[in-house]
């Protein structure tokens, strides 16, 4: 028999499938050592036939490298999907094993107990074997017989090694091993089954019904979780397992801990940013069907389960669910894939529902549900705009309204909470020379450095690159240098100042970077030891703090000038979002939203919680300039450390491109420009962009990715997107 393998080699030039044969026995999905030119790599067997389509002598598989088939027949099947994508199938491939387990560093982990031997009857019988005087002994062995087995690192705190080591080769004692799971922390949460209301009761008779893809339109509070679970303990019954998908990693810890109250041990955590002992264990735990619902961010989609019931991506409108690296790809394109091939059902939550998922249910890809009240009928927190313009004139040049300073007062004397938004993270966003107008740069990237002040550093927010903070302008001297747009670790920093009896926390990238501050901020803040959490869109999705009463959003226009067709949907969705914290207990919330634009639209829209009327008004627009979902945007990006090199391989294939596709119908326009960024970690970007018609999109991109596979330059990397988050 010959055996298809991929190896593990992440270049197009090898991402096919090179023939061995085997000495022993293999099955399609196993990983294995195979001989590559004069290495040894690790491989994956996706195939077998009874002859070589290949010229070449063919080499024996050196050996199976796991006690079990890592890749499933779906996992498969699921490959080649993505491979049509123009996706490498290796980098497919990799995404269904944790790394800790490709590298083969992480072991099972297995702890020693000491035991009494089942040789040994009564205490008396033990102690006829022991010398009177080896009170150590004795007194090991009694401490056994009452106790039970005991972890030998517990004993080695009170008992010699040598005490040890005697009573094994006695035979009075022996070592036994038990593999434990390393399980990753969650908050701890009180299991509370409520009755349904009768809008949830009726949203999941219709879910169980016989439609299968569902969008729940449901408001912040109205319940969506519950809905959730109730819809995993019916696959369960019925013996099959759950996926559930969240946004965010800061929102697995109180998702894990809502979870585990509820389904105990069948759940397993699925992220990147778990030990490789955890994600080794909690990924094993799936495989063998220990663990039967996989939680976690967008990687948890290819949880290696089978016979899935339903899988769910709750705030389906999060850009989070889109890949921008290696192998790009949309979360809810690779779950509607999983979805068909188990024949399950799919359910994409959100209170803000992107427009193009809106628009799918609107023509009947999903079936829509509306959920348009709280639980217990709690009202939405109202939201109030506060104009700062009219603040600066009034002599105010806080980052903090007046109203906004008295309402954070007023309610921390009431021994509420308080969150405040602000969706940029660091000091300030820039330093400037008040002299010359100069601006320090990351040398790798094509954006001004962001000044931190807990360190004193300048970061890129890009590439991480890390520097001192200057002193002077290195142009002319001049040491009077100004503060950019503030950020979240100013923001503590002015209300730790205003309020210094109050304890301020902080959620966002950089305070959150070692493992489990998640939780211990969660914490934290849920428990009522913190007053007020400042934070990013991190603190926007999903938690569930009784105790908050207000929400301050800090330039809430933050997000609505970038250039991008999404800018004003993103803007709506993230205040929607961070404004349903408040008011989710019984105590009634408040939102107070600062901008400098409080003439537009989209704050109206959002005050009234009017996400109808959004959408009909959005999807106009993206209907007239033929933007998604009435079209595709296809980006190619060009990669070069070279800004020539660069430039001139993007020119040749925006020649390709536009050549192959002059005369084609369905194309709206073809442009070859810099990229927004045009250097990034000390790569220069080029791109060529095509809007396509979406009736025509099929055999449009065909062409496209086979231009784009078959272009090599040397030291040139091309990437294709199609409809990215962000045309950075």
């Amino acid at each position: 028999m010959i055996y298809e393998v991929i190896v593990d080699i992440s270049n197009s030039e090898v991402d096919k499938v090179f023939d061995y044969i085997s000495p022993f026995p293999v099955n399609i999905g196993d990983r294995v050592l195979v001989p590559f030119g004069k290495r040894q790599i690790e491989g994956y067997i996706i195939g077998q036939k009874e002859k070589s389509d290949g010229s070449y002598d063919l080499k024996d598989i050196i050996m199976k490298l796991d006690d079990f088939t890592a890749i499933t027949p779906e996992m498969l099947e699921l490959t080649k999907y993505m491979s049509s994508m123009n996706l490498r199938k290796v980098d497919c491939l990799r995404q269904f094993i944790p790394t800790s387990i490709r590298n083969g560093k992480t072991k099972i982990l297995k702890r020693s107990y000491l035991k009494i031997s089942d040789k040994v009857g009564t205490l008396d019988q033990a102690l006829d074997l022991l010398n009177r005087g080896a009170k150590s002994q004795i007194t090991l062995v009694k401490r056994l017989f009452v106790n039970g087995n005991e972890q030998e690192r517990d004993i080695n705190k009170d008992f010699s090694a040598t005490t040890i080591k005697s009573l094994v080769e006695k035979g009075v004692l022996e070592r036994i091993y038990y593999e434990e799971n390393r399980t990753p922390k969650s908050l701890d949460i009180e299991n509370k089954k409520i009755e349904l209301t009768l809008e949830q009761q009726n949203a999941l008779n219709e879910i169980l019904g016989p439609e299968k893809s569902f969008l729940i339109h449901g408001v912040t509070g109205s319940g969506k979780t519950e809905l959730y679970m109730r819809v995993i303990e019916d696959s369960l019954k019925k013996g099959k397992n759950a996926i559930m998908l969240v946004p965010e990693i800061s929102l697995t810890p109180q998702m894990l801990g809502v979870f585990r109250a509820r389904f105990g041990e069948q759940v397993s955590l699925l992220h990147s940013n778990l030990s490789p002992g955890e994600r080794f264990d909690e990924w094993r735990k799936l495989r063998n069907g220990y663990s039967r619902i996989a939680l976690g961010p967008r990687s948890a989609i290819f949880a290696p389960l089978e016979n899935l019931g339903v899988i769910i991506i709750d705030e389906e409108h999060d850009s989070s669910y889109v890949s921008e690296s290696n192998p790009r790809y949309f979360t809810s394109e690779i779950a509607a894939f999983r979805a068909k091939y188990n024949n399950c059902k799919l359910l994409l939550g959100s209170a803000t529902p992107s427009i193009e998922t809106y628009y799918r249910a609107s023509i009947g890809e999903y079936r829509l549900i509306a959920m348009n009240n709280r639980i217990n009928n709690r009202c939405l927190p109202e939201i109030e705009t506060i104009d700062m313009r009219r603040e600066m004139k009034a002599g105010n040049t806080s980052i903090f309204s007046a109203k906004l300073l008295s309402a954070v007062e007023d309610s921390l004397k009431r021994k509420e909470q308080v969150m405040i938004f602000l969706n940029r993270r660091g000091y300030s966003s820039f330093v400037r020379c008040q002299e010359c107008g100069f601006i320090p740069m990351c040398p790798s990237c094509d954006v001004s450095l962001t000044f931190h002040s807990e360190d004193n550093s300048l970061r890129c927010h890009f590439c991480g690159n890390k520097y001192r903070m200057i002193d002077e302008c290195p142009n002319c001297g001049n040491k009077d240098l100004k503060e950019g747009r503030i950020g979240t670790e100013k923001v503590v920093k002015e209300l730790t100042r205003i309020f210094p009896e109050n304890k301020v926390l902080r959620m966002d990238l950089d305070s959150t970077s070692q493992k489990d501050s998640y939780i211990k901020i969660l914490n934290s803040f849920n428990s009522g030891e913190a007053d007020i959490l400042v934070g990013t869109q991190m603190i926007a999705k999903g938690h569930d703090f009784k105790n908050v009463t207000l929400v301050g959003i800090l330039d809430a226009d933050i997000s609505l000038f970038i250039q991008d067709f999404r800018a004003n949907e993103r803007t709506f969705q993230l205040i929607t979002q961070v404004a349903g914290r408040a008011g989710r207990d019984c105590k009634p919330g408040k939102v107070l939203m600062q901008t400098y634009v409080p003439s537009n639209a989209v704050f109206a829209f959002t005050a009234r919680y009017d996400y109808k009327g959004f959408y009909d008004r959005e999807i106009e627009k993206r209907k007239g300039t033929l933007f998604p979902p009435f079209s595709k945007i296809v980006r190619i990006l060009t990669q070069a450390k070279d800004g020539v090199l660069s430039q001139k391989a993007n020119h040749k294939l925006y020649d390709l491109i536009s050549g192959a596709l002059r005369g084609k119908e369905g194309i709206i326009r073809i442009q070859e420009m810099p990229a927004a960024m045009k250097k990034k970690s000390d790569y220069y970007r080029y791109q060529v962009v095509i809007w396509v018609r979406n009736e025509f999109s099929q055999n449009i991109l065909e062409i496209i990715y086979d231009i784009s596979n078959s272009f090599h330059e040397k030291g040139v990397t091309v990437f294709s997107e199609i409809n990215p988050q962000q045309m950075i």
